[in-house]
């Protein structure tokens, strides 16, 4: 078969139910899985484990922890504003570092909200950055362009807040998070201006990217969902990561959020909505009924202090969730395999309950997200679907070789990216023993951080401000919304 490449395995996770089966062989052929046969023996040597790659559906391709510019141990509301203590780097080491994570941490796919462009040059330009950098690391991306247009610091009028604030902060307050939002038509267009930027590149599926329903009126909400629409083009957005979230939400949407976000149209098999950790069961059944998608986030809702999301209601709505690492894993490394059991151990449920099995987090981890992405169907060992495997060293995560034991165990007891020993996506391999085939990591982090450090000095100004207003902010939420 020309052109075919083999895999010999000691055993893989096949299906949709990702049940293991092996010995056995996979051949790939023009990307895809073209024959899954049966083996007499295992094949000599390491020991493989396969098993479907990773679709990480919620993150923000950060370049690098925000714990290392001081940002650590602090809520959502308080954490974002927060995040001017990071200086504009180059787009492209930005992104290859987040990018090359990701595969490292065993993803094929990624959903890149852009919060926090660099601006050093245009829009469409850095996306074009972005994206020769994800092609670089071998990542299939969603870019969803973020657009917002109300409330850039609380959630409600910040005036009552800053009174009482030296003059002088006030006015670097004002200049750095409160400048004036552009017009939605033209933030609308800037989406479409990217997607033709980056049109002819492949693997970049632009999108448009509201923050949050605080962040973004109801008139621009209703613009995304009539051009999201008229275009086809996809919608990510936050949705209820938070306590204040909620709040804020009960107040301005007594009718209900979900269902004002249904009623102007924006709910949709075309949207995908991250976190929704105060999300309540009617409005996880409405934004099934809806076909919209949740990307559930673990170790971001647990750094940042937004709680632990219903998934075991979103199953039982039947609601299609996926996993995302929103550029915060458990040890801030964007390993996708250790999330994968955080994921599943935060929500398999207590005692004999088993509210979330292997499948359904495999199925969350491996194909859900895809959509949320654009990549075609697939997420699973079976013929005719995108070859995007993962081979794990069985040998090293049976480190005990005692008996046969079903090698899910080993994957949810003690899985993360040491253990991938190659990471194929559509056929061509993209990691091999820790190193990225096209991207040197540790060359781009070694440059990002040089750059990092020689621009600290512009934040300076910035984060003067926000350690004056950062009691005031928390105050803010402390009392009301």
């Amino acid at each position: 078969m020309t052109g075919a490449r083999v895999f010999q395995v000691a055993d893989a996770l096949l299906g949709a139910a990702y049940e293991p089966g092996g010995p056995l062989e996979i051949t790939v052929q023009d990307g895809l899985i073209s024959a899954i046969e049966p083996l007499e023996e295992v094949p000599s040597g390491t020991r493989l484990l396969a098993m479907p790659a990773l679709a990480d559906a919620h993150n923000h391709a950060r370049p690098i922890s925000t714990t290392s510019f001081g940002c650590g141990l602090k809520p959502l509301e308080t954490w974002l504003p927060s995040l001017v203590a990071m200086p504009s780097v180059d787009p492209y080491l930005a992104t290859a570092a987040a990018f090359g994570r990701s595969v490292r941490g065993g993803c094929v796919g990624a959903m890149a909200h852009l919060t926090r462009p660099m601006g050093l040059t245009s829009l469409p330009e850095e996306a074009k950055e972005i994206a020769r950098a994800a092609s670089d690391a071998g990542l299939k991306i969603g870019l969803a362009i973020a657009i917002r247009d109300r409330n850039p610091l609380v959630y409600g009028d910040h005036e009552p807040m800053l009174r009482g604030l030296p003059q002088d902060i006030q006015d670097l307050v004002r200049q750095t998070w409160l400048g004036a939002p552009r017009p939605s038509a033209d933030q609308i267009a800037l989406v479409e201006t990217v997607a033709d930027a980056v049109a002819d590149m492949p693997g970049v599926d632009v999108q448009y990217g509201p923050n949050g329903v605080q962040w973004c009126t109801d008139d621009f909400l209703t613009a995304i969902a009539e051009a999201s629409e008229r275009t086809g083009r996809r919608v990510h957005m936050h949705l209820l990561e938070t306590l204040p979230q909620r709040t804020w939400a009960d107040q301005a949407y007594p009718q209900g959020i979900v269902r004002h976000l249904a009623d102007i149209g924006l709910l949709s098999p075309r949207l995908t909505l991250a976190h929704c950790v105060w999300a309540r069961p009617d409005e996880l059944e409405l934004i099934a009924e809806y076909g919209a998608r949740i990307s559930v986030n673990p170790s971001s809702n647990l750094h940042l202090a937004s709680g632990i999301a219903p998934v075991a209601e979103m199953k039982k709505a039947g609601v299609a969730f996926a996993m995302g690492l929103d550029g915060c894993a458990f040890d801030e490394d964007d390993d996708a395999l250790r999330e994968l059991r955080l994921f599943r151990l935060l929500n398999a449920g207590w005692s004999f309950a088993e509210d979330l099995t292997p499948g359904d987090a495999l199925k969350a981890a491996c194909s859900t997200g895809r959509a949320a992405m654009g990549l075609t169907p697939g997420g699973t060992i079976e013929v005719g679907q995108p070859a995007d495997l993962m081979f794990l060293d069985l040998d090293a995560l049976d480190r005990d070789g005692l008996m046969p034991v079903d090698p899910r165990q080993y994957l949810f007891a003690r899985a993360k990216q040491d253990h991938i020993v190659e990471l194929v996506s559509g056929g061509r391999t993209t990691l091999q023993n820790g190193k990225l085939t096209g991207l040197d990591l540790e060359a781009v982090e070694t440059e990002l951080r040089a750059q990092y450090r020689a621009a600290l000095p512009t934040t300076e100004e910035s984060r003067k401000a926000f350690a004056a207003i950062e009691p005031h902010v928390a105050e803010f939420y402390k009392g009301c919304c």
